[in-house]
């Protein structure tokens, strides 16, 4: 259980990258396991966006899921917040701040009860990355993407 935090600098503007990450249509660019992330109507804590993905826990074959979550964007303050209901109390914020022109420093802080942190941590520093990729990529070739 606990808290959790990682950081990285993305060569990209600050006001770009928090653009490209509160369209929450484009999870699937950055999350591989994501297959789809529509927003669908609003709840208390912001907009409710409905996900698939296909997960392999271990041990077992793929298959496709089904859920549900919410998203809070906050123009002031380059913040995204997120949660999921489940278990383990989910939830989690994000922030993109100027570093430099066309250079951004991204943090994302989680919250679960999930025990295993060493996955967690991985899971979170795996994510940044492809965070960090995908931003850059679509920065250097806006034409780029599934709505190219």
């Amino acid at each position: 259980m606990g808290d959790y935090e990682a950081s990285t600098t993305v060569d990209v503007a600050s006001t770009v990258l928090f653009e490209y990450l509160s369209d929450v249509e484009r999870l699937p660019e950055y999350l591989p396991q994501m297959t789809e992330a529509h927003r669908a109507g609003e709840v208390a804590e912001g907009e409710r966006v409905e996900v698939e993905a296909v997960i392999q826990p271990e041990g077992e074959p793929e298959r496709k899921v089904e859920g549900e979550a919410w998203i809070d964007v906050v123009e002031d303050g380059k913040k995204l917040r997120w949660g999921a209901p489940g278990p383990h109390e989910y939830h989690g914020e994000l922030d993109v701040d100027f570093v430099a022109d066309g250079t951004s420093k991204l943090t994302v802080r989680l919250h679960t009860e999930h025990a295993d942190g060493s996955s967690i941590e991985d899971g979170l520093r795996h994510t940044l990355a492809g965070i960090k990729s995908a931003a850059e990529r679509k920065a250097a070739n806006p034409s780029t993407g599934p709505d190219a």
